[in-house]
């Protein structure tokens, strides 16, 4: 049975609560995972008109990590590229949507055939590789884009991550779709490659920072991710497009001596004859790769040995400047690399890429029989 002097406690006593604990900037994901929340409650009385109070025990709690990111390719199409280019290169962005810093471990995957992407993929890139831009600029640059994870991502802040690798050169190659796997780990230790993040949110712990997964299935029921799983997947596609280029090639001839006169020789018997030919691509951004260029040495000459000469500037089909000389062995002095058949009586030159929009001029000489 309540006395009235505790009847009046009861009925007089008012609760306020005030919370006490230190302050984190908020962004977008939430209060930082690890602040301490902290509250205690007072309640205010009088007995026998004495005004009293009494605090009650402090109530603490950590904010957990509610992990969660977004992954998404920046190519509005695919990506142009050519047989047996190397470093082709796909873009795709990565943000930190945890209340924490995150590291994020990077995979590249192929073959998926999922049906995201319009198309059928029929080909693999050779020595894959994941990169992240180191300056933010948005462009692979071989050298300088190295790390291959990321490292230390601030709560809101994104990260640009490639997707290298080499086109083969087989004709049947059309389309490669490829998808980026990324997969939260902690952070904490610059430098260096965290784990993977488990979690552990099925009983909550107030002394700990629980792990909780947050993220949505971002690609569909068709893709490979799934919900609350700690990971993003982004997809992109090569397609080789252009599969020829407008080449040609021409050729001139030019009488160096004759032995008779210097100042305007002619075609004698004995007579240096100098051929050249000048091979043009004219596809621009398309190299043309192997290019070889053969000529047969014509009836009533004989080849000079050692005249072959390679990546000279021609045009019109005349030699404008010379070349690299090359051996007649058919060993590389340089780029390029040179030959004489004694017996087919071919003439061999080799430029390993000729790039769009530009031209290369190869040359040898012979003597009038």
């Amino acid at each position: 049975m309540f006395t009235k002097a505790s009847r009046r406690l009861l009925l007089s006593g008012v609760a306020v609560a005030g919370t006490i604990g230190t302050a984190h900037a908020q962004s977008t994901a939430g209060t930082a995972a690890g602040t301490s929340i902290s509250n205690t409650a007072q309640a205010s009385f009088t007995v026998n008109g004495t005004a009293q109070t009494a605090t009650s025990n402090t109530a603490t709690f950590l904010v957990d990590r509610k992990v969660n990111l977004t992954v998404a390719t920046l190519q509005t199409a695919n990506t142009q590229v050519n047989l047996g280019q190397t470093g082709a290169a796909m873009s795709f962005r990565v943000t930190n949507n945890t209340n924490a810093v995150q590291d994020f471990r990077l995979a590249a995957v192929q073959g998926l055939s999922l049906g995201i992407l319009p198309g059928t993929d029929d080909f693999d890139l050779r020595n894959v590789a994941v990169y992240v831009d180191a300056n933010n600029n948005n462009t692979y640059e071989p050298g300088v884009d190295t790390a291959t994870f990321i490292d230390e991502l601030a709560p809101d802040a994104s990260a640009t991550v490639f997707i290298v690798g080499d086109v083969p050169s087989a004709a049947s190659a059309n389309l490669a779709q490829v998808g980026l796997n990324v997969t939260a780990a902690a952070g904490g230790t610059p430098n260096t490659q965290g784990a993977v993040l488990v979690a552990n949110d099925l009983v909550n712990q107030d002394n700990q920072v629980d792990i909780v997964f947050a993220d949505n299935d971002n690609d569909g029921v068709l893709g490979a991710d799934t919900l609350r799983n700690g990971q993003g997947w982004a997809y992109a596609a090569l397609e080789v497009a252009v599969r020829n280029v407008a080449l040609s090639v021409t050729k001139s001839a030019t009488v160096l001596s004759d032995g008779v006169s210097l100042t305007n020789p002619k075609a004698l018997p004995g007579a240096i004859v100098q051929y050249c030919l000048t091979v043009t691509n004219a596809t621009l951004g398309t190299p043309a790769n192997g290019v070889n260029l053969t000529d047969v040495i014509p009836a009533n000459t004989t080849y000079v040995p050692g005249s072959i000469s390679v990546g000279g500037i021609g045009a019109g089909g005349v030699c404008l400047i010379g070349g690299v000389s090359v051996a007649d062995d058919g060993s590389t002095t340089g780029l390029y690399t040179g030959s004489f058949n004694t017996g087919t009586k071919t003439v061999t030159a080799t430029i390993p890429t000729l790039l769009g929009g530009t031209s290369v001029a190869a040359s040898f000489r012979v003597t009038v029989n």
